[in-house]
């Protein structure tokens, strides 16, 4: 059997292991020990899907059999976080200048900053969605004493307001929404962040 774990080739020695469940079952249990868990499969070049995963079971393990798996650890989520603190926070410092820039006509400096918004936001929401396979540092993080789900549903509605006065060239509401609303909840997200990463 060939393994791969994040793309690194692993020598392993099966023992017990004649399936690949029973393979399965055994490496997350070892890993389990280092607060790592399995995030994606793939077995013989075919990604396995979450539905799938019941039906590989049973499959017996030979010298030909490829098993490449994805892993990830509480270090590294936490990890995560710190880097997605470090954006924000530069970020935050930027956000306010975005109306000063578009009535300055430098409008490609104030996408660029709206552009980085966008990519922070979806890696911390990449970041937030891992963080659930360690519930205790998912229930940790609260914005504004809200769960993570409650606060992004009242924030998407504030990015949508955000995206539409963008589209309707309206400075004063961007500006606005920025400084006003995402800039204090970007704040929000970064103490939270920092409260769970201590």
């Amino acid at each position: 059997m060939q393994l791969k774990v994040n793309d690194a080739p692993v020598d392993i020695t099966l023992e017990d292991e004649k399936t690949v469940g029973d393979f399965l079952k055994s490496f997350e249990e070892a890993i389990e020990k280092e607060d790592a868990t399995t995030t994606g499969i793939v077995l013989d070049g075919k990604s396995i899907s979450a539905d799938e995963i019941d039906a590989i079971q049973d499959r017996p393990l030979d010298d030909s059999t490829s098993i490449e798996l994805t892993v990830i650890s509480k270090p590294q989520i936490i990890e995560s976080f710190r880097g997605d603190i470090a954006s924000l926070t530069d970020l935050s410092e930027k956000l306010g200048e975005i109306s000063v820039l578009i009535q300055s006509g430098k409008d490609g400096e104030a996408f660029s900053i709206i552009n980085s918004l966008a990519n922070e936001m979806a890696n911390f929401v990449r970041n937030a969605r891992l963080s659930a396979l360690f519930p205790d540092v998912y229930e940790k993080i609260t914005v504004d004493g809200k769960d993570l789900n409650t606060f992004f549903e009242d924030f998407s509605v504030i990015l949508k307001d955000f995206e539409q006065a963008l589209s309707e060239k309206d400075t004063v509401t961007v500006g606005d929404l920025a400084e006003y609303e995402i800039n204090p909840r970007l704040q929000q997200i970064i103490e939270s962040l920092d409260r769970c990463c201590q």
